[in-house]
């Protein structure tokens, strides 16, 4: 009989689950979390690339030319804001903190804020003119502010890009104005997104909001998804010449969020179509399911050298995937164990590790840990632990 094409697509999102390993920064709860390929994910011939990931395990649902080293316009600002809240958070920066407006940061081109030198400017009020205007003159003066240059603030762009594991970017300016070698890719937008948000979730605070006013000017967002789409809240959008329309859009639906990252289209309607009908498509065909709970016993670690010889072990992390719909059942686990040899053991010790997979492709590997501490059992005890077993 034939399959109608909900079910053809299905059947297709579960024998499509690819067997990828991929470590995240600041990862899930997961200690590895596979990106999910689904082939049956809408075209979008408009986008150059494009990626969809979900924010829990940090899974990937969909992608194209993920890793296509492109120009990402505004969404440099990502990095700006990233580091903003950075320093917010350790104390270098406050909220309320007045902040000096230089000539240069002033007379920066594109969109604006609309900053003076003589007119009070706060943390607080560059940050919503950094997200929700994109305000080139924001980003200079946050990064003078907290850098004390723009060379400075670059430099420290890109050491972060580095910690975060985001090897298809290079910074080279902090607001996005196009330079030779300033490129990203959707992979790492989608990566530093997922990690702004679980660092800082109050961006979301600021990246929902559909206008901001300052300086008796009154801007609506550049996020044109914010308008007639409810769900989505956030998060940045980008567009010059060079690149094209740029979105990354995250959203949250009955308490789940994904994320969405279109570069290089040729409208801002196709830009919003295209991560609308990604999200749509997430939602509509995927689920995360918790495999288990961090400390569940899962085994037994057992050498005859050890007092005890026979230690539980648990799992050390939650662990959480991202599957089709419907595809619970097709899931499997697999304990498998490392020889650490006759030492003493510590508590949480890692021993071994579960592997998670569905229909043969491992989503995720988690670590097992010991859940009491085991010390050699020396020459008699290791004899007995020897008669003990052959009983």
């Amino acid at each position: 009989m034939a399959l109608d094409p909900q079910q053809q697509r299905k059947r297709s999102l579960i024998s499509g689950i690819a067997a990828l390993s991929l470590a995240l920064a600041g990862g899930a709860d997961t200690a590895s979390a596979a990106p999910v390929l689904m082939p049956s994910a809408p075209p979008l011939p408009d986008a150059k690339s494009y990626i969809l990931m979900d924010f829990q395990t940090g899974q990937i649902i969909a992608e194209k030319n993920p890793n296509l080293q492109l120009p990402p316009a505004s969404l440099t600002k990502l990095m700006t804001a990233y580091l903003a809240y950075g320093a917010l958070a350790n104390g270098t920066l406050h909220w309320n903190q007045r902040i000096h407006v230089s000539r240069v940061a002033w007379h920066t081109g594109g969109s604006s804020l609309f900053i003076q030198p003589n007119l009070p400017v706060t943390v607080d009020q560059l940050m919503h003119g950094l997200i929700i205007d994109s305000g080139n003159d924001a980003a200079v003066a946050l990064a003078q502010a907290i850098a004390g240059s723009q060379a400075a603030f670059v430099n420290e762009m890109n050491a972060t890009a580095l910690k975060l594991g985001l090897h298809g970017t290079h910074y080279s300016d902090v607001d996005g104005l196009p330079t030779p070698d300033l490129h990203t890719s959707a992979r790492d937008v989608a990566l530093i997104s997922r990690d702004l948000i679980k660092k800082y979730p109050q961006i979301i605070n600021i990246s929902k909001l559909k206008s901001y006013r300052y300086n008796h000017i009154t801007q609506r967002s550049w996020n044109p998804a914010l308008f007639g789409h409810p769900s989505i809240d956030g998060l940045k959008t980008g567009h010059t010449h060079a690149a094209g329309y740029c979105m990354d859009t995250t959203a949250i639906r009955n308490g789940r969020r994904l994320i969405a990252v279109v570069m290089g289209t040729p409208s801002w309607s196709n830009g919003v179509n295209s991560v609308v009908a990604l999200l749509d498509y997430g939602y509509h065909f995927t689920a995360d399911h918790q495999v288990t709970t961090a400390g569940k016993v899962v085994g037994i670690y057992s050498d005859t050298g050890l007092n005890p010889d026979k230690l539980p072990v648990a799992v050390a992390n939650n662990v959480d995937v991202t599957i089709p719909k419907g595809a619970a059942d097709h899931l499997s686990t697999k304990v498998s164990y490392r020889h650490v040899g006759v030492k003493t053991i510590q508590k949480d010790e890692a021993l071994g590790e579960m592997t998670v997979s569905l229909d043969g492709k491992v989503l995720a590997i988690t670590p097992l840990v010991a859940t009491e501490a085991a010390k050699p059992a020396g020459t008699i005890g290791s004899l007995w632990n020897r008669v003990k077993q052959s009983l």
